[in-house]
């Protein structure tokens, strides 16, 4: 049985198609990646799968049961954890309480467990250093670890990552990539929007490609980027060469 299960999903904005007959699998220690240009439904696929948004058609099912019924916040709990391209911490609260938070609401937990779970969440993304810090402060790339370690405190047995990569240094892409690398030793799937292609290179065993909300292609990384159906959405591939493809 997968772990996470699309069948069919579909979903439109009026006639904005952002979800066509989208089926896919994803099992324990997974990394898929995900690319496609602007406005292909990739964030749109994230929300129908996180519970933000509710397809129009299909079925997304955990471990083997549907979810479609469940609120984001019971999704949270049932073990899909998720980033947003944007961070959105609280500015207010310090690093720690952040990841607290996360650990509290997300993973249903109280007392000390909580405090466990935000302290590794920490360790984990190399923000303890900094847990007393106020998250308001931080520079683009802590913002960015405190998005993934808020996910990874609500013990997420599956993360989508929403282009945490984005706007970081060749070398702080290379130390975050390390970081997800390591979640698939714990079991973790890991689905990755992004556009930093070498980074999802060094990263997953699978990628798709969107295109207004189509997939367009599903396989091996560079079999896939390689693909004329893919170069055509990208522009005859100058997009793609530029980001990293031949790299």
């Amino acid at each position: 049985m997968s772990l996470l299960q699309l069948e069919d999903v579909s979903k439109k904005f009026g006639q904005v198609v952002v979800g066509e007959g989208i089926t896919f699998q994803l099992d324990r220690g997974d990394a898929v990646g995900i690319v496609g240009p602007n406005g292909a439904g990739k964030t749109s696929l994230f929300s129908m799968i996180s519970g933000d948004i509710a397809p129009d058609s299909g079925a997304i099912l955990f471990d083997g049961v549907n979810i479609g019924h469940l609120s984001p916040a019971r999704r949270a709990r049932t073990g899909i954890g998720r980033t947003y391209q944007v961070p959105r911490p609280f500015e207010n609260m310090t690093v720690f309480e952040n990841a607290l938070l996360a650990a509290q609401q997300g993973a249903r937990t109280r007392g000390q467990k909580s405090y466990d779970l935000a302290h590794v969440a920490l360790e984990r993304t190399g923000l303890a250093p900094l847990a007393n810090r106020q998250a308001g402060s931080l520079a683009l790339l802590h913002r960015k670890r405190l998005e993934l370690a808020r996910a990874l405190a609500t013990s997420p047995r599956v993360v989508l990552l929403d282009e945490i990569a984005g706007g970081l240094t060749d070398l702080e892409v290379n130390e975050l990539t390390a970081i997800i690398r390591s979640l698939r030793g714990d079991g973790i799937a890991v689905v990755w929007i992004e556009h930093v292609v070498r980074a999802l290179l060094s990263t997953v065993d699978r990628l798709l490609c969107l295109a207004s909300g189509v997939v367009v292609a599903d396989g091996e990384p560079k079999m896939v980027l390689a693909s004329e159906a893919v170069r055509s959405v990208y522009l005859g591939g100058r997009i793609l060469e530029s980001r990293g493809l031949n790299e």
